[in-house]
């Protein structure tokens, strides 16, 4: 074997104009190891790291804490108030209102669908008088700075597709998910921690729920270090993070720079993009053994903070309402994208008992979290997102009783609500029919709903995309338009 031969034959076209560009990855790992060589602190589209060189709108939010309700929430029962459906309650959904619809294989074989009331009272909060479900009383305080939207839909019906859908824009495993695209548009505002951080909590509804892949905050088609970094609890929130026994800061620095050293030396043979990422996510890993106890340490914030939150012990509670104090610490510190992801809103059956399990878990911290942010000046420029993958039906999975019953999947209407970050306050976005079954006035398809996200973030969905098997991808696919209904 020649092996010079085998050597100048791994020089492809694309590795030969990949290594025009090796002295980039050198600058790379240079700028990594020392922020303040080529660019100046004032230079924030340098020091954010993104592909997007000038955003094509001026951004009204920087950053994004996404509370993602895992499962399916019924909108019927929280957010969308039909006091008709009293009078319907127990009787068959018309022919006509469903038409057609398609269901889920655990509802067709349903002789009858006999229509469900809320068992919960709803009331009107704010100066702007929002209907809200008794289940959410400390939203009710702060319904005023929230925007509800009444009419989301996707074609989706069942939960892997739905919340791969809009968190991806497709139905499919692969592409990259919103906070991917984020990080490599537009990057990150602090080189201590990830620029797309994901939080997971499980909630007190269906302990059974339907799980969560990491694929849901992976980087698809895009460089490894856009997807998102997943914390966990206890003292040691990121695996592998900390030095193992025997191995001192030291060791771990001399470790990664011989490493590096062999890195670069295989970028410059092969050319490969990817090996650039790598060293830079193992400098990103040095840099958070620093910055994530410090993070994740809740014992120097104040007690009415934690109550606020309903966080009773800043070293042992865990779930939703410490993810959402946590969510508030990291994007004061530059995060780009949090996700919370709360398990539990499931309800095929019991969802009476289960729902409200939910809801004690969900809305105080949500409501605090508001707070904290508007009290803090993070409000204006952070967007904050409510929300799961679809609602649930007006009909009742299961038999109906007359103090519990079940809702199955519905992708024709549901309601999530943003808050900050150029969104109009106040608000309630789009009308369903007397049944919470279809929309009359105002759809936003989940195409629609991320083009507005990026807008907020001062992107246009269309442009921002990447190159991959002979096309070029966006978040939107072909689809989307910006909802200018919900901008400020």
């Amino acid at each position: 074997m020649n092996f010079e031969h085998e050597v100048k034959s791994l020089l492809t076209r694309r590795q030969f104009f990949g290594r025009l560009t090796a002295g980039i990855g050198t600058a790379a790992l240079a700028s990594l190891l020392n922020e303040r060589l080529f660019a100046s602190e004032a230079d924030p589209e340098l020091k954010a790291g993104g592909i997007v060189d000038a955003l094509q709108y001026a951004p009204k939010a920087k950053r994004v804490i996404y509370l993602f309700m895992s499962g399916g929430p019924s909108h019927i029962d929280l957010f969308d108030y039909k006091p008709q459906l009293r009078e319907f309650h127990g009787k068959e959904l018309p022919g006509s209102v469903r038409n057609g619809q398609r269901i889920t294989g655990m509802t067709s074989g349903q002789t009858k669908f006999p229509c469900v009331a809320p068992m919960f009272e709803f009331k009107q909060h704010g100066q702007s008088g929002t209907w809200l479900s008794e289940l959410l009383p400390h939203l009710g305080t702060v319904v005023d700075d929230i925007a509800i939207i009444k009419t989301l839909n996707t074609e989706a019906i069942n939960h892997d597709p739905a919340t791969t859908y809009i968190q991806t824009g497709s139905q499919q495993p692969g592409r990259p998910s919103l906070g991917a695209w984020l990080s490599y548009g537009i990057g990150t505002e602090n080189r201590q921690l990830p620029a797309f951080i994901v939080l997971i909590s499980q909630g007190s509804g269906n302990k059974t729920d339907q799980p969560i892949f990491s694929r849901l905050w992976g980087n698809g088609f895009l460089p490894s270090r856009h997807q998102g970094v997943r914390f966990g609890g206890g003292t040691d929130p990121v695996l592998y993070l900390s030095n193992p026994p025997g191995v001192d800061a030291e060791s771990r620095r001399r470790m990664l720079d011989a490493e590096s050293q062999l890195n670069q030396m295989a970028e410059k043979t092969f050319g490969d993009p990817e090996i650039n990422t790598r060293i830079a996510q193992y400098e990103m890993a040095f840099r958070m053994q620093t910055s994530v106890p410090e993070l994740t340490d809740l014992s120097k914030e104040p007690k009415q903070v934690l109550d606020a939150y309903g966080i009773k012990d800043s070293a042992t509670d865990g779930g939703f309402a410490r993810n959402c104090l946590l969510a508030r610490r990291m994007v004061e510190r530059g995060v780009r994208f949090v996700q919370l992801m709360h398990r539990g809103w499931d309800q095929h059956n019991n969802l009476p008992k289960q729902v409200r399990g939910q809801c004690q878990d969900v809305d105080q911290p949500a409501a605090a979290l508001i707070k904290d942010l508007k009290a803090r000046g993070l409000l204006d420029d952070t967007l904050v997102i409510w929300g799961g993958e679809f609602g649930r039906t007006v009909y009742s999975q299961g038999e109906l009783t007359k103090d519990n019953y079940g809702r199955d999947h519905h992708g024709r209407c549901f309601s999530m609500w943003m808050a900050g970050g150029g969104i109009k306050p106040g608000i309630t976005y789009g009308e369903t029919d007397d049944y919470c079954y279809n929309i009359v006035k105002d759809p936003v398809h989940i195409h629609d709903f991320n083009a507005t996200i990026l807008r907020t973030m001062g992107i246009d969905h269309t442009k921002l995309t990447f190159k991959f098997q002979g096309r070029y991808f966006r978040l939107t696919d072909v689809h989307g338009e910006v909802v200018k209904g919900l901008l400020a």
